[in-house]
């Protein structure tokens, strides 16, 4: 007699993005084995591209990976590691008035949401006459990161494959017919000022942050802490 298999339970959450409800299940042990083998790696492509595999499959193939803006893959990933070890972490928060002194605080993962900042948009105008039309990074965009050698490199590899259009005035050029090169150009020709613009939607956008009140023991200082981004929560 063949031993039956245990029915994992199924919760529901909003989709960032959308407001839809999706249906999610836990970790099962062989995905968590997978995904600790990523993270013992420590390669960024690895862990992204087996974070995005594992919210398909716990989201019953609702969430694709390939498609799905980063901060709703992050979300779900935060809300299943919830269901399936726990939602309370302890983090070490490093106080922002002597920027030395760390504080252990136990935060509730199930606290945590997506949040955007007061008039983000995704148009950028840098003149009266030009304006770059921006979507939001997805998890495809970080698997190529390995080839950046450093941080500026990644934010100049992610910004160009974010814009979807540029204007100049009535004309309009759609992603697809410009080349990299060309993006690379572009960018390179941006005043500081007009590249700013093009950083603050990226600041802006929507992302995982919480907001912690810590107290320095050494100093007495009390301090608003903002946290964002997955990584922020997981230690």
């Amino acid at each position: 007699m063949a031993l039956p298999r245990i029915n994992n339970p199924t919760y529901e959450l909003d989709l960032p993005s959308t407001g839809e409800k999706i249906k999610f299940r836990p970790f099962l042990v062989k995905e968590q084995k997978v995904l600790m083998m990523a993270q013992d790696g420590k390669k960024d492509s690895e862990i992204a591209e087996t974070m995005g595999q594992l919210v398909s499959s716990c989201t019953y193939g609702k969430i694709n990976p390939t498609t799905s803006p980063l901060f709703d893959i992050e979300y779900v990933f935060l809300k299943i590691r919830c269901k399936s070890v726990g939602s309370k972490v302890d983090l070490m928060i490093t106080c922002p008035d002597d920027e030395i002194t760390q504080v252990k605080t136990n935060v509730d993962l199930d606290d945590i949401e997506v949040q955007m900042l007061d008039n983000h948009t995704n148009e950028v105008q840098l003149t009266d006459d030009v304006k770059i039309e921006f979507r939001y990074p997805i998890l495809n965009d970080m698997l190529d990161l390995p080839n950046a050698s450093s941080d500026v490199d990644r934010v100049f590899h992610v910004l160009g494959k974010c814009i979807t259009s540029i204007s100049f005035g009535d004309d309009v050029y759609q992603r697809k017919e410009i080349t990299e090169d060309e993006v690379k150009t572009f960018v390179d020709d941006l005043t500081g000022e007009q590249f700013e613009k093009l950083v603050d939607f990226f600041s802006s956008m929507p992302k995982l942050r919480h907001v912690i009140n810590i107290n320095n023991p050494k100093t007495k200082v009390k301090s608003e802490v903002v946290l964002e981004g997955l990584e922020s929560f997981l230690g």
